[in-house]
C-alpha cells in the first residue's frame, strides 16, 4: 500500500431500504468512530475474473459481503484508462472499490477516502492483503483541495440525508479534472432519479449507463462538460424514465 505521508494527493504541512443487513447494527457507517463494538469477519469476494478475500468489520457499510450495487459499479462501469491517472473511490467502506480498481490499473494513483476511521484501516489492510500497492487511504480533510481526479468511483451514502450527500457530491464532483467523470451506483427506491436531476440542474451533464434490478448506474461530467460515454449503445439519458 502507498505510504499516505510521502503521498502527493495528500495536503502538504446502497442497498434499498429494505437491505438491513447492508446496515451496522447499531450506530451508522458514516460516523467517524462507530459506536459499535468491532467484530472483524473475513469474506471471498468474486468481481468478473478476480477472487479477493478482504476482513471487514461492525460500523461499516456491508460488512457481511459485497453488496448489489457496488457489484453492478465494478462489473458495469466502464473500464478504466491509461488516462484514468488518478483514480477516488470516495466513501471507501473496507476497500472493495479501491482494490478492484487498484488491481485493474495498476500504473493508476487510487485514492480511497472516508470519514470512517474503522473504513480507512480495513481498507489499508484489505489493500495490503490483496497485493495492491497503488492504493492510499485518507480521511477526507487530509486531501489537498486543489488535487484533481480523473475518475471517481461511488456508491453514495445516501442514509447521510438530502443536504449532506448534496454538499459531499458537490464538494468532490468539483474536483473532477477536465474530460474526467464520476460512476455513481443509486437505487431508484433510494432517490436515484432526483439525484440525476439534482446534478444535472447543478449543471452537470448526466447519462444512465446501466438499469438493472432498481439500481441505477450514472455518469457525471465535470460541470462544463467532458468526454461522455453516452453514446454506447444501450445507453440513456438520466432523465429516461
Amino acid at each position: 500500500m502507498a505510504d499516505p505521508a510521502a503521498d502527493p494527493l495528500l495536503n502538504p504541512a446502497s442497498d434499498p431500504a429494505a437491505d438491513a443487513t447492508a446496515r451496522p447494527a447499531t450506530g451508522q457507517y458514516f460516523e467517524a468512530e462507530p459506536l459499535v463494538a468491532a467484530a472483524p469477519r473475513t469474506i471471498a469476494v468474486n468481481v468478473g475474473e478476480m477472487q479477493l478475500t478482504f476482513v471487514t468489520d461492525s460500523g461499516v457499510f456491508s460488512p457481511d459481503r459485497l453488496d448489489a450495487g457496488t457489484r453492478l459499479l465494478l462489473l458495469e462501469a466502464p473500464a478504466l484508462g491509461a488516462s484514468d491517472r488518478r483514480v477516488l473511490d470516495l466513501g471507501c467502506g473496507w476497500g472493495p472499490i479501491a482494490c478492484v480498481a487498484g488491481l485493474r490499473s495498476p500504473a493508476a494513483e487510487v485514492l480511497a477516502v472516508d470519514v470512517n476511521e474503522r473504513a480507512l484501516s480495513l481498507t489499508a489492510g484489505n489493500a495490503k492483503r490483496n497485493r495492491v500497492g497503488n492504493v492510499t487511504v485518507a480521511r477526507p480533510d487530509d486531501v489537498d483541495p486543489a488535487h484533481r481526479f480523473d475518475r471517481i468511483l461511488c456508491n453514495p451514502p445516501i442514509r447521510v440525508g438530502k443536504n449532506a450527500l448534496h454538499g459531499l457530491l458537490a464538494s468532490w464532483l468539483d474536483r473532477l479534472a477536465t474530460g474526467g467523470r464520476a460512476h455513481l451506483v443509486v437505487h431508484r427506491h433510494l432517490g436515484s432519479d432526483s439525484l440525476a436531476r439534482w446534478l444535472t440542474d447543478r449543471g452537470h451533464e448526466v447519462n444512465r449507463l446501466v438499469s438493472r434490478s432498481g439500481y441505477r448506474l450514472l455518469e457525471v461530467q465535470p460541470r462544463g462538460g467532458g468526454e461522455s460515454q453516452s453514446d454506447r449503445p444501450g445507453t440513456e439519458t438520466a432523465s429516461t424514465p
